[in-house]
């Protein structure tokens, strides 16, 4: 397991059984350095190897922003050069797969900007959930920077080719509710109302089976690898262990006493 780098710059805290990962530079709209990308990742292994946490919910702080892409006033050190900048792009790559390949489920909770990065970190993650006054963009266009393959593809797989293009084409902002049309979050809601019902959210899937639904992560995300590199035995193996497990019976029973189960993920 890594161990989070230290920097303040990245908070993260437990909550019963949910997990919560701050990106903290609120000064700079959540701007990430490369310092906060490897911190996150250590926060991430973190929470993987808690087997209580269940879990977990990735937000910005200071309620203005989620991410708004790279800290550009850390280019100068982090990015000045070939070598520099190959060490920034293999930790933000490396940052993203951990998001997306965590074996946990994860909500993006988005007040505010969600800008570049911020919209390939959402990507990242499995559900997405935005406050009414939300903007999404990738500016990509507006600095002739080039997006690879595998960060288009999970736009692709979120929002289909043609929201794809536009998103790009433009590099305008889009609202929260251009964002919903699009499929690009699954909620959008008042801010009043926000923060109760991402905590709801995440606890009702924290109550849920783990191992059911640790499946179906594993299982969409198949579904959405190429056929040939498909892990289609390990896919049954989790299901199959579903139908074995305590908690199989625990629903049972508990469906039967008419109280709400208690899983253990066993």
């Amino acid at each position: 397991m890594n161990a989070p780098v230290k920097t303040d710059k990245m908070l993260s805290r437990k909550e019963g059984q949910v997990g919560y990962l701050t990106f903290n530079n609120p000064e700079k709209h959540n701007a990430v350095s490369l310092e906060m990308w490897e911190a996150a990742e250590g926060f991430l292994d973190e929470f993987k190897n808690d087997r209580n946490i269940r879990v977990v919910v990735v937000n910005g702080a200071g309620g203005k922003a989620f991410v708004s892409g790279a800290d550009i006033s850390k280019f100068e050190k982090e990015r000045s050069d070939k070598e520099t900048s190959d060490r920034y792009n293999e930790a933000v790559d490396r940052a993203y797969g951990a998001f997306y390949s965590f074996p946990k489920p994860t909500i993006a909770m988005i007040r505010g900007y969600c800008i570049g990065g911020g919209v390939g970190l959402a990507l990242s993650c499995d559900l997405r959930i935005c406050t009414e006054g939300s903007k999404f963009a990738v500016p990509a266009a507006k600095l002739s920077i080039g997006y690879r393959y595998a960060g288009l593809k999970k736009l692709v797989d979120v929002v289909g080719p043609a929201f794809a293009k536009e998103i790009f084409y433009t590099a305008r902002q889009f609202t929260a509710q251009e964002a919903l049309m699009m499929g690009l979050v699954n909620r959008v809601l008042p801010d009043g109302e926000f923060d109760a019902y991402v905590k709801d959210y995440a606890e009702t899937i924290a109550g849920n089976a783990p191992l059911s639904v640790d499946s179906v992560k594993f299982i969409v995300g198949q579904i959405l690898t190429d056929e040939s590199k498909r892990d289609l035995a390990k896919a049954e193996e989790m299901v199959q262990a579903c139908f074995a497990s305590n908690d199989f019976k625990e629903g049972r029973t508990a469906f039967m006493e008419k109280r709400k189960p208690k899983f253990t993920g066993t």
